[in-house]
């Protein structure tokens, strides 16, 4: 069904039949993708419920153990309808996470997904197979076998996407067979339970306390924890070395194994080179980002964009790290201002180096204003189709919006940037984001010179889709690369009118393909029905 109607979603298929925990799991997520009203997301939710309980008790019932007694059906559809509306309050966070990765695809909101996920479903691992299993801590047996279920949907997805639909539907019958022996596992280890026998009163209070909900509340509060420490700083991510030591290995031409290939190697632009234009990524100040650039092109008038806007002496207005929050179409529209600002004063065409929302403001730019000086776009870690999924209803709310604006709020509370979050930039790419794109890949811009460096980090929201020539591949997470000192070298090449390659870009475009398809299985169901990317 989902090769006919979305074939881009089969990665998904598997799970349909995994253990309880990890099959609400896809449940949850195919119920946020619809962008429902609370009147008809409570009555799928029922439906679904029923459906999915039912799935659950008819499979166990198959995995038990001839010869010993089972459970009763109506104790065990109401087992596993607990376990399943359990784990669906328990996943939201892992579920709204997903549909921001999906609304605004990049690595950082699937990376805190995924182990509130996993680690939810491995502490729910035995729920709904065996009775009282809210008041257990889960076997290592029983954990083990969930795993066994993940990694065999893990693996499926990361091949199901570059099959036909034939091979396809072989390895979902694979993928299903791993799940039955789960099943098996699952049911034999539940078989062999007994009840406790508590004599005392402690013991009684002590045994009926909820261990698997606590343990997999504690996995949530650990992943906040975790996040709230990294936006104080107290725990640093390595997401780019500070841009003087990119310039200094640059202009010392220790490039890290990038290399850049011209019929004039090791050629700097001179002053007939293009003006440049940075816009930076959410957070970025200005206008002190673009001096590295700078001091490595001697004579190339070189600008930060501001998210401010330009001053009255029509230079951009310094300061701006928390003016980001701005609506697709106004960002696009402040980009091409700057632009043409720039344009005029040098009397040169422009390249712009855009980086994480600057990219996204980049294809508003081109999308609305089609006639601007611009000669080449680099983009550094971009937002690769955008706007996958609208979380608006039809009557323009819905329960996936309503949860999505209570993540924006609680994260930025959490962070340096307000409780408004990105609420302006949310909605407005979930309503312009596939739009721009599409434009923009569709070759509405034949004449312009394309860069596209890509962090591996990117590969778990990247489409299932293989990877255009004008695409790098590096070893770095989400963010500042303009001071990576493997990917500086490589901006100035391409300002300079170099073409640019990597050394090591084919592992690495391999192996980004891997990761995104072993990652479709546990990001947003894609229902579009074609690879949003052009063809390599």
């Amino acid at each position: 069904m989902l090769t006919l109607l979305a074939p881009s979603a089969r990665s998904v298929a598997p799970q349909v039949t995994a253990p309880p925990s990890l099959a609400a799991y896809h449940d949850l997520r195919w119920m946020f993708a619809g962008g429902l009203s609370w009147l008809w997301f409570v009555g799928l939710l029922v439906l679904v419920l029923a459906a999915r309980s039912a799935l659950d008790v008819a499979l166990l019932r198959l995995a038990w153990p001839r010869g010993v007694p089972g459970p009763r059906t109506g104790t065990a559809f109401v087992s596993c309808a607990a376990l399943t509306l359990l784990a669906w309050v328990l996943l939201l966070p892992a579920a709204t996470l997903a549909l921001s990765a999906a609304v605004l695809p990049f690595s950082w909101p699937f990376l805190a997904a995924f182990p509130i996920m996993l680690g939810i479903v491995a502490a729910l691992s035995h729920g709904g197979v065996m009775s009282s299993w809210w008041r257990r801590l889960p076997a290592a047996s029983a954990v083990g076998w969930l795993m066994y279920s993940f990694a065999a949907a893990t693996a499926a997805a990361a091949v199901i996407a570059y099959l036909p639909a034939g091979g396809a539907l072989v390895i979902v019958g694979l993928a299903g067979l791993v799940n039955a022996r789960a099943w098996y596992g699952l049911a034999g280890l539940a078989a062999r339970v007994q009840p406790r026998a508590h004599e005392s009163v402690p013991a009684r209070l002590l045994f009926s306390l909820p261990f698997a909900p606590v343990a997999a509340v504690t996995v949530v509060a650990i992943v906040v924890g975790v996040a709230r420490l990294m936006f104080t700083g107290t725990i640093q991510l390595p997401i780019s070395p500070a841009q003087g030591v990119a310039v200094s290995a640059a202009l010392s031409g220790q490039e890290t194994g990038q290399r850049a290939r011209s019929s004039s190697p090791g050629t700097v632009a001179g002053t007939d080179g293009d003006a440049v234009l940075v816009v930076g990524g959410w957070g970025s100040w200005c206008c002190d980002a673009a001096n590295s650039l700078h001091a490595a092109l001697p004579g190339v008038p070189v600008r930060q964009f501001s998210y401010l806007g330009l001053g009255p002496n029509g230079k951009p207005r310094p300061g701006g790290g928390s003016a980001d929050d701005l609506p697709l179409p106004a960002l696009g529209d402040r980009i091409a201002a700057q632009v043409g600002a720039l344009h005029a004063v040098t009397g040169r065409p422009v390249d712009v180096v855009a980086e994480s929302e600057g990219t996204l403001g980049v294809y508003a730019m081109l999308a609305r204003h089609r006639h601007l000086p611009v000669a080449a776009v680099a983009l550094l870690s971009p937002i690769v189709s955008p706007g996958q999924l609208s979380y608006q209803g039809p009557d323009g709310a819905s329960v996936s919006q309503e949860a999505l604006e209570e993540l924006n709020r609680v994260v930025g509370g959490m962070s340096p940037y307000g409780p408004s979050g990105a609420k302006q930039l949310l909605a407005s790419v979930s309503e312009y984001g596939a739009r721009y794109f599409e434009d923009v890949v569709a070759g509405a811009h034949p004449s312009l010179r394309w860069l596209a460096v890509i962090p591996l980090a990117d590969a778990v929201t990247l489409p299932d889709c293989a990877l255009p020539a004008d695409v790098v591949v590096v070893n770095a997470l989400h963010g500042g690369l303009l001071g990576d000192p493997a990917v500086f070298p490589m901006v100035r090449a391409f300002v300079s009118g170099q073409q640019v390659t990597a050394a090591d870009d084919g592992s690495l475009r391999k192996a980004a393909e891997l990761i995104d398809g072993a990652a479709a299985a546990w990001r947003m169901p894609d229902t579009r029905a074609a690879c949003p990317m052009p063809a390599s």
